[in-house]
């Protein structure tokens, strides 16, 4: 079942690619599985307030998993630079993929931060999958968005997942790679403050996944100091681009 999953998630994710939206929508199955209606509940809640409240363009977008979800003082941590934060619990690259045109293209973001592909290979899926699936959102973005830049949060290494710090150091490995060859590609390595002697520091909630407010101390200044050092130029770009 989950193979089958995968597979049609990955054909919808290539008729996007090739074909569009609308088409791909017509070709789309309803979510399958209990997290992919859980996850369908939460992107409506977007859609809604949205609609409700249309968030300004060029703001800096955060997207992806829990870690990005319960971040809930990321406003506050970025200030003064604007953010509008879309994560949602327990997702994987490939639902921000589904769902990239409800909760990414319609913000016009001047860039975006990008944190997801630990579930993902906690659920089980192979490191080349989870590359696989970043290149597809990269893929996506640029035919949508242009050269809005991606900042790629790397896979940070937790208590209860420990056993999978190889995995992760691979898929980051594959991110920080194409970093390098790539200008709307930037890599954020959270990973070294967040060990201490090896082993992962004690800035984890009960469940040894989700960090704790000393953790996000931690992600803080690295995203932020990453994010500040281009801020202008992204900032005067999606201007540019969004009076066109």
């Amino acid at each position: 079942m989950r193979s089958h999953s995968r597979t049609a998630v990955r054909l919808r994710t290539l008729l996007v690619l090739l074909v569009g939206p609308a088409l791909a929508l017509a070709q789309s199955a309803a979510p399958a599985t209990p997290l992919d209606k859980a996850l369908a509940k939460e992107i409506a809640a977007f859609v809604t307030s949205d609609q409700t409240a249309p968030p300004a363009p060029c703001q800096i977008l955060f997207v992806g998993s829990s870690s990005i979800r319960i971040w809930k003082t990321v406003g506050e941590d970025m200030a003064p630079l604007p953010v509008i934060n879309r994560g949602f619990g327990g997702s994987h690259i490939e639902h921000v993929n589904r769902w990239f045109d409800q909760i990414v293209a319609p913000y016009h973001p001047r860039s975006i931060v990008f944190y997801a592909g630990e579930n993902d290979l906690a659920a089980g899926e192979s490191v080349q999958g989870v590359i696989g699936d970043f290149d597809a959102f990269l893929a996506r973005k640029s035919q949508m968005l242009g050269q809005t830049p991606v900042y790629f949060i790397a896979l940070k290494p937790s208590k209860l997942r420990f056993a999978q710090l190889d995995a992760q150091k691979q898929v980051n490995d594959a991110i920080r790679a194409r970093a390098d060859k790539r200008g709307d590609l930037h890599y954020i390595d959270v990973v070294p403050p967040m060990l201490e002697n090896g082993k992962p520091k004690d800035i984890f909630i009960a469940d040894g996944l989700h960090m704790t407010r000393e953790g996000y101390a931690i992600w803080t200044p690295i995203v932020k100091a990453a994010l500040q050092s281009h801020a202008q130029d992204e900032a005067e770009a999606c201007r540019r681009s969004s009076s066109h």
